[in-house]
């Protein structure tokens, strides 16, 4: 059974379809009704991710390759519109940001806590899984999170990136007094900078090579921004460094520089194959991890934004509609770009 909002759903949607590297058109498809212990989200915000560009792009991101028509867009927020058997019809109109990966909840990994990384993971825009480039899109009840009024619908779509900088940090140990380096200025560098700052952290060094980037660090707290290209913190030693870059020179160069005992968390999307200073490793006992996506950071997420302790609508360079996700998805090469948003409903 069923309970709408309001009037009665449309039977049709707008949706923004991938259908190979480069080619983007809308359909139009049946509006989904929600089944049991799900809900009918309608889309208010997506953000625009770097993996969302890579599919359109090169249409794969390492093994995940689209190989059928896919809607792409993962960083999600709307209202609840209509809800399935066994969750409470109170829910009706709540405003939500969407967790977008539906683990199992059987597996050694779900199981142990790190759902992230199940392997029967169903991730938004991950092929062949559709995102939420749509008008409507269904969720399981308990990943879609109630927001407060004071989080817009632009920053609750953005708790998803925020997520990753709260598990990076996490993953980087960084407490009162940490001294951190942060390589990248994009979306994903800015969240986890302003994150580093809400955690207590004194010393925050951030590099990139693109100006406007650097200049959105500092008002996201950065304590330090570096130009890659010709600067580098000088006689620093770092308790932490969280690459958010991908590039090797700035991945190699921060473990360089990190003390002993320190933590190199790599988060941006690099190269296969990456060398590694393994005497330095050694001498200074150093620890190395990557991230994958994220697990139990919602709360979290929204509280940070809810009291203010980060800035997500700040990110925010250009708008699109749903006719517009070409537009969006090259916009993040525009000097002056730092996130764009796609809006359905426009």
């Amino acid at each position: 059974m069923t309970i709408t909002a309001g009037s009665e759903l449309p039977e049709t949607m707008r949706v923004s379809v991938l259908s190979q590297p480069g080619e983007l058109g809308l359909e139009e498809r049946p509006v989904p009704r929600p089944g049991p212990d799900e809900v009918l989200v309608a889309i208010r915000s997506v953000g625009v991710c770097g993996s969302d560009v890579h599919y359109y792009e090169h249409g794969r991101i390492a093994d995940f390759v689209v190989r059928s028509p896919l809607v792409l867009g993962h960083e999600t927020s709307g209202r609840i519109v209509a809800v399935g058997a066994g969750v409470d019809p109170g829910r009706l109109g709540a405003r939500v940001a969407i967790e977008p990966g539906t683990p199992c909840g059987h597996c050694t990994q779900c199981k142990a806590g790190r759902y992230n990384l199940c392997p029967n993971m169903r991730f938004f825009a991950t092929p062949p899984i559709d995102g939420a480039l749509a008008e409507y899109v269904l969720v399981r009840s308990d990943l879609a999170f109630d927001v407060p009024d004071q989080v817009s619908d632009d920053a609750a779509a953005l708790l998803e990136p925020l997520s990753v900088g709260i598990w990076a940090t996490a993953k980087a140990g960084l407490t009162a007094g940490s001294t951190v380096l942060i390589a990248g200025a994009g979306p994903i560098g800015l969240v986890t900078t302003q994150v580093a700052r809400a955690r207590g952290a004194t010393t925050i060094a951030v590099t990139d090579i693109a100006p406007h980037r650097l200049a959105a660090a500092g008002r996201s707290g950065a304590t330090l921004t570096l130009d890659a290209r010709s600067q580098e913190p000088a006689g620093q030693e770092f308790d932490a460094f969280i690459d958010c870059s991908g590039a090797p020179p700035a991945i190699t160069a921060g473990i360089r520089s990190l003390a002993p005992a320190g933590r190199a968390v790599l988060v941006g999307m690099g190269p296969d194959n990456l060398t590694i200073p393994f005497g330095l490793l050694q001498a200074r006992e150093l620890t190395i991890t990557g991230t994958f996506r994220y697990a139990n950071t919602w709360p979290a997420a929204i509280a940070l934004a809810a009291a203010g302790a980060v800035d997500l609508d700040a990110l925010v360079t250009d708008r699109y509609g749903l006719a517009e996700v070409d537009q969006a998805l090259t916009s993040t090469t525009r000097d002056g770009n730092i996130k764009s948003v796609i809006e359905p409903w426009r």
